[in-house]
């Protein structure tokens, strides 16, 4: 599992360590680290370390020591190093010290250090730290646009991404590689910031750090919450998912929910919809029925509103009187947000919810001025997509606690938050789960659909809400890459459902997952 940490949890564990090592021990570390994944990137791609023309662009504080140090070791093994000092009045004096020992060059002129940029055959960004704020300062944008040949390593965190969130307030240097110290920043795993930061790797210097408030999965962590039935099972004991989707209009919608219910495993699937002769025709072991929630019989679990079209609504009501784990998706999603709330108020089941970045404004407006649950106001201005998207780890986190429900955030970096705790049940407050597969080819018609029912049926399993939804989310985009590698061409929902089995099976076996595209994919709307 990848574990992300917040800079003040950072920050402290750094001073416990210092307190601890002679002076300058930890930068010496993180430097070292560096300069070796440095070398390791010259010499696959120009054969050798000596010789090659390196840029390291440094500036103020610790960020710019470790990318001065790192730079003096590059240099002392052949490298042509050139420090371009960003705040020449402040950079840091022991790693410029030691990199004009290493005889390293120094340039302050932007003009040079832009034509030096440029050509280099790769760049430290060490302008800002974890620390920063905001888009670059003015002097540093211009190599945000500035074209370049060589390789760019970000030190700990690109530049004009916040490590915090992932969010991008202005420009932003985009990296190659970005080596991160002592732990991930939330910021490198989740959108827009994920997507400038490249191939991301960790060098350990030692922290003691508390419990992540950020994790992101991998194949053993999913493995080891498959369900996987006993000796003793059978289809009700494995649970049972009830599936409400679809309508006149939305048929199609019904069938993609079961598909991926099918695949989630539960014992059994429960349909309740006007499309339960196209479904029993499309998959003649589903349990069909044509009214609503109330009558189906007895689920685990319920997935409400893909493609409900006008029924959503009674659909939704029933299948929140049941108490059991409900996902609310689409229509139903545009149902709730028409309720509020309130509409959830008194429920001790879990409830999840799977909402894109357009539903999740739906959803904010619907509960009050801003989405933080006040009163409403009809004079609130809702919040729209766009804002939402560029901040997708607060916004999971503010739909979770307006609404006290486990929230899936569709998108090109998916987030899973759950409900600040009344109990002991769930993640600690604040704490989310971010998918690391998916590709863009997602972004199809359906692809929700298939994910809302193989969710629905990981919480008839027995999974929490959290794990549901992250293990769907992680099955779902693997069996996108599963699709799209080959021919590499576009995907269908229809497809993706298809691949499911494929991808439970090499999670199990512990096989390596396939190669993360080099932007980050989502799960589809």
């Amino acid at each position: 599992m990848r574990c992300a940490h917040r800079v003040d949890q950072v920050r402290a564990a750094e001073a416990e360590l210092m307190a601890r090592l002679p002076e300058g021990t930890l930068m010496r570390r993180a430097a070292t680290g560096l300069a070796v994944t440095c070398a390791r990137l010259l010499t696959r791609r120009r054969g050798r370390v000596y010789g090659s023309r390196v840029v390291v662009l440094a500036g103020s504080g610790d960020n710019g020591g470790d990318a001065l140090y790192a730079g003096a070791e590059l240099a002392g093994r052949g490298a042509r190093v050139t420090a371009v000092l960003l705040a020449p009045g402040r950079a840091h004096g022991g790693g410029l010290a030691a990199l004009r020992a290493a005889h390293g060059r120094v340039v302050v002129e932007q003009e040079a250090g832009l034509a030096d940029f440029s050509s280099a055959d790769l760049v430290l960004d060490g302008i800002v730290g974890i620390g920063g704020r905001g888009g670059l300062r003015p002097e540093a944008e211009p190599y945000a646009r500035a074209e370049r040949t060589g390789l760019v390593v970000a030190v700990d965190v690109p530049s004009g991404v916040d490590a915090d969130s992932g969010e991008v307030a202005g420009a932003a240097l985009r990296a190659d590689v970005t080596v991160c110290f002592g732990t991930y920043k939330p910021g490198l795993l989740i959108d827009p910031g994920a997507s400038y930061a490249g191939a991301v790797q960790l060098v350990g210097i030692g922290l003691e750090l508390p419990p992540a408030g950020v994790t992101a999965l991998q194949h053993a962590d999913v493995a080891a919450l498959l369900p996987v039935p006993g000796a003793e099972s059978d289809k009700y004991r494995r649970g049972v998912v009830g599936v409400a989707a679809g309508s006149a209009r939305y048929p199609g919608a019904a069938l993609l929910a079961v598909a991926g219910a099918l695949h989630g495993g539960a014992g059994a699937v429960r349909y309740a919809g006007t499309a339960a002769e196209e479904v029993v025709r499309r998959f003649p072991e589903t349990l069909v029925t044509e009214g609503g929630p109330a009558g189906a019989g007895r689920v685990q679990a319920w997935v409400v509103g893909p493609g409900g079209g006008e029924g959503a609504g009674r659909a939704l009501a029933e299948a929140l009187a049941a108490d059991v784990p409900v996902l609310v998706d689409a229509d139903g999603l545009t149902e709730l947000a028409r309720l509020g709330p309130g509409a959830l108020a008194g429920r001790t089941a879990p409830t999840l919810l799977t909402p894109h970045t357009g539903e999740a404004a739906r959803l904010l407006a619907g509960a009050g001025a801003g989405g933080d649950g006040g009163t409403r106001s009809e004079q609130a201005r809702p919040p729209a997509a766009e804002e939402l998207a560029a901040a997708r780890l607060a916004t999971a986190r503010r739909l979770a606690a307006v609404y006290r429900a486990t929230v899936l955030l569709k998108g090109s970096t998916t987030v899973v938050a759950d409900s600040p705790p009344a109990s002991g049940r769930g993640y600690p407050h604040g704490a989310v789960r971010v998918n690391p597969t998916g590709t863009a080819w997602l972004a199809t018609a359906g692809s929700g659909d298939v994910l809302a029912g193989l969710a629905g049926s990981l919480l008839a399993a027995g999974l929490s809400a959290p794990d549901a939804a992250a293990v769907a989310a992680y099955l779902h985009g693997l069996a996108a890459r599963r699709t799209a590698a080959v021919p590499g061409a576009p995907v269908t929902a229809s497809e993706v459902a298809a691949a499911l089995p494929a991808v439970w099976n090499d999670v199990r076996a512990g096989a390596a997952p396939a190669p993360r595209p080099r932007t980050p994919g989502g799960t589809g709307a």
